[in-house]
């Protein structure tokens, strides 16, 4: 429907908007330590109050893992229903030496919010429910059922909300659904995401001898496990990218061309360059750098571990050593078979005087892709396109958000990938940030698809 109910201004909110935001962003909701239990749920708790005082009625899901918040409102049942997706979990704060600011204290510089999950995604779901709280406080509320779902585990996997998800179909069915956890390239060139990587996550655990051994009196008899686990990763590519592990690259499904014309596939390297400190050389090197990113599965090391890396020196072999791998993975791919070949393929090529151990994280996700024809995508780029002035485009995401493709399962929802985050706000890296501008915009955004896709 044509949009025509006035909006909100983000000024007549300003003021409460941000002292709830920065009462959230105060939890350490990390949810990958276990020791943050506690924090985790308190702030799962501190959220369904601030629902339940918006006029929803709410629910706690609690999983195997972390809590979910359930809320939604039942306006009418002839009214279109729309579902939207976030996460209050975050990402650990290492090195906490490197933040400028407290990364549990939010503060406000150069414009824009600092703190642990001031954009993913306590930032992104915040505007989003901002808009809707509001514009159900109007007189005439939109005619459309709201429900949100916002999960506690997204950074570990979300293998607690898997696991519920069909016994919670009822509760999840939708005519629509947004997953406000995605970006846009750039502020001059707004975008909506059509597809997303899936995932899964393997720990490889190297031992050696019963302890630390001295460097000089075993080096030369006993195997490092340090050289150990460094030439095992060695094996698993090639030298222009490729990943060696046979069947990695079975059931990818190439995207068709009239959905690729759709996509942009720009991609500026001395923009890169000038945001990262680094050029865009991973990968399969024979292709493109956003096919590379966006269409083609990848293995990357994302921590490696052993031995002593403190001050000074200590000449030891260590007695074990630990590297933790992520594939993202694209359509036809299936994340547990992958693990699974990815872990024969370390136990097959394990060197010689050492013992590897892999373990296969659970979580594991499926790749998404949406059609750029779908209406509620084509909503989506006709609002963002109103609120930026410019042409809005269609992109592609190499990262993963993976409840995604269950959620799309369970509601029989369409689905849009939404969000204003930029490849520069440091998310799961210290100084984390979210500009104050696409907070507004955010804001003013959500209130736009809401009354586009509200009953007439």
């Amino acid at each position: 429907m044509e949009q025509t109910t006035p909006l909100i201004s983000f000024d007549s909110i300003r003021s409460g908007f941000f002292e709830s935001f920065f009462e959230l962003l105060r939890f350490p909701s990390i949810s990958t330590d276990p020791s943050y239990s506690k924090e985790v749920r308190a702030c799962c708790s501190w959220l369904e109050l601030e629902f339940k005082k918006s006029g929803f009625k709410t629910q706690i899901w609690e999983t195997s893992g972390h809590p979910t918040l359930f809320a939604e409102t039942k306006a009418d049942p002839s009214y279109p229903t729309l579902l939207i997706y976030g996460h209050y979990d975050v990402q650990p704060i290492d090195p906490p030496s490197a933040w400028t600011s407290p990364p549990f204290t939010p503060t406000i510089r150069d414009g824009a919010v600092y703190a642990r999950g001031a954009q993913d995604n306590k930032g992104q779901f915040w505007y989003t429910f901002q808009a809707a709280k509001h514009l159900l406080q109007t007189n005439p509320a939109p005619k459309i059922n709201l429900k949100f779902v916002i999960e506690g585990e997204e950074e570990t996997g979300s293998s607690g909300l898997q696991e519920i998800m069909a016994a919670k179909k009822s509760d999840l069915t939708a005519d629509y659904a947004l997953i406000v956890d995605c970006g846009i390239p750039s502020m001059q060139r707004p975008a909506i995401t059509v597809g997303l990587r899936g995932g899964c996550l393997l720990t490889v655990k190297i031992s050696g001898p019963k302890f630390d051994l001295h460097a000089g009196q075993h080096g030369g008899l006993a195997k490092n496990p340090n050289q150990a686990l460094v030439e095992l990763f060695a094996k698993l590519h090639g030298s222009a990218g490729e990943v060696l592990v046979p069947g990695f690259y079975d059931d990818i499904q190439e995207i068709d061309e009239l959905e690729r014309s759709a996509i942009d596939f720009s991609f500026d390297a001395e923009e890169y360059e000038a945001a990262f400190g680094i050029r865009p050389e991973g990968g399969e090197v024979r292709l493109p750098p956003n096919e590379r990113r966006w269409l083609r599965p990848t293995i990357e090391f994302n921590g490696i571990g052993g031995g002593y890396v403190g001050e000074g020196t200590k000449g030891i072999i260590p007695a074990s050593a630990t590297g933790k791998l992520s594939c993202r993975l694209v359509p036809g791919q299936d994340p547990h078979r992958v693990q699974r070949l990815v872990r024969d393929f370390l136990v097959e090529h394990s060197p010689r005087g050492v013992r590897v151990e892999v373990e296969l994280h659970p979580g594991a996700s499926r790749a998404v892709r949406t059609s750029p024809r779908a209406r509620l995508t084509q909503v989506c780029r006709d609002t963002l396109s109103e609120i930026f002035a410019l042409p809005t485009c269609f992109v592609l995401e190499g990262w993963t958000v993976p409840i995604t493709a269950k959620l799309a399962e369970a509601s029989g929802a369409d689905i849009a990938l939404v969000g204003l985050a930029l490849p520069d706000d440091q998310i799961h890296a210290p100084n984390e940030r979210f500009s104050l501008e696409r907070l507004e915009k955010g804001f003013l955004w959500m209130q736009k698809i809401i009354l586009s896709l509200s009953s007439s």
